[in-house]
């Protein structure tokens, strides 16, 4: 971590080097670039210089005990010792969490989709319960919640739901979501008493832009078709649901739920982005090592990632073996334990993968 520090401080000074040559100064697109640079480095450059000025306070404290003398002044520094030692724990804490690169998406809008698997209508009933969960979390964040397109199930819940979660670091605190979530209960419909097993899946993508992903109009078919629904005053007589196919890779997207067809359109597209840029990042992830994969936060849908027990008010998330009870409230949106034990963990492993 030292070397690294080092390399760290010099490449932040000579960058504010450079950044104070007349030159660069009148280059206004040079200047933004080192100026990028030069910002993403300072917290640590920063962190460094307290860390290494705590080392030579600690270092001289324990060289006036080491030499003994007046007594008054080796207890004063025997209380520096106890003092520097404290701030340099804190700082290397500071520093690792520091040197841990950030995702470059963690501040992307993200779009959420959750659907029915395994359980029939038992599984779109929990898809309905997942939706509701993170809607109610989005709530206690302020982020906002749109749905995109939703296809109902007869009992209630969702075969499948599309929906776009709108704030500041959405993806950061939603990423860790995206896997095969599991329910143990009793269905509302057995008459018997017996506890089911069902499985909803989710998926988290981060909002792609336009410079994120690079689409050819040629390369788009697009359908309009009229709204489907239950009957009544909520069947669209004009044709203005959108499905947008990708004909180089087959991906579709599809949104009905706005009257306007401009609207479902743009909806539409937004959904298409995330699901090929989604594309992109799984084919650089499956390039990755095995134990890598393995790792909390690999993104891989198909394994399990925790599982809601009913009978025994338990959760548990199984990339992390951490458990917790009052599913109530996790189901209202109480996530943020979760969450935060799902980050540190991959924070660690992060980490650990720098310095190794």
């Amino acid at each position: 971590m030292f070397d690294k520090l080092a390399a760290i401080e010099a490449r932040y000074n000579e960058l504010s080097e450079e950044m104070a040559r007349p030159e660069v100064a009148s280059d206004y697109d040079r200047l933004q670039v080192l100026a990028r640079e030069h910002s993403a480095l300072q917290q640590i450059a920063n962190i460094a210089r307290e860390y290494r000025r705590a080392r030579d306070s600690l270092a001289q404290a324990r060289a006036i005990v080491d030499e003994g003398g007046d007594a008054e002044f080796v207890e004063l520094a025997r209380q520096e010792i106890e003092r520097d030692e404290a701030r340099i724990q804190e700082l290397e804490a500071r520093l690792r969490r520091a040197l841990i690169p950030k995702d470059p998406f963690d501040d992307k809008d993200v779009i959420v989709e959750v659907r029915a698997a395994a359980g029939g209508d038992e599984a779109s009933l929990f898809a309905g319960d997942l939706f509701r969960m993170y809607s109610r979390y989005a709530e206690r964040l302020g982020w906002q919640v749109e749905v995109l397109d939703s296809h109902e199930s007869d009992l209630g819940g969702f075969k499948e739901i599309v929906f776009e979660v709108r704030g500041r670091g959405a993806y950061s605190r939603l990423k860790y979501e995206s896997g095969v979530h599991r329910v143990q209960r009793v269905p509302e419909t057995e008459a018997q008493g017996r506890i089911h097993t069902s499985t909803a899946t989710v998926a988290v993508l981060p909002e792609a832009d336009d410079v994120d992903v690079h689409i050819d109009p040629g390369d788009l078919r697009l359908d309009i078709f009229n709204a489907g629904g239950h009957g009544g005053q909520n069947v669209q007589k004009n044709a203005t649901a959108v499905r947008i196919t990708h004909l180089p890779t087959g991906i579709v997207a599809t949104c009905q739920d706005e009257r306007s067809q401009l609207k479902n359109k743009t909806k539409a597209m937004a959904v298409l982005r995330a699901r090929l840029l989604d594309m992109e990042q799984s084919k650089q992830r499956r390039e990755i090592d095995s134990a890598r994969r393995s790792q909390v936060g690999s993104g891989d849908r198909a394994e399990k990632v925790r599982t809601y027990n009913y009978p025994q008010d338990r959760l548990t998330d199984h990339r992390i073996s951490y458990t917790r009870h009052n599913l109530p409230a996790l189901l209202d949106g109480d996530l943020d334990d979760v969450i935060e034990k799902l980050d540190e963990h991959e924070q660690a492993r992060i980490l650990e993968a720098q310095l190794a």
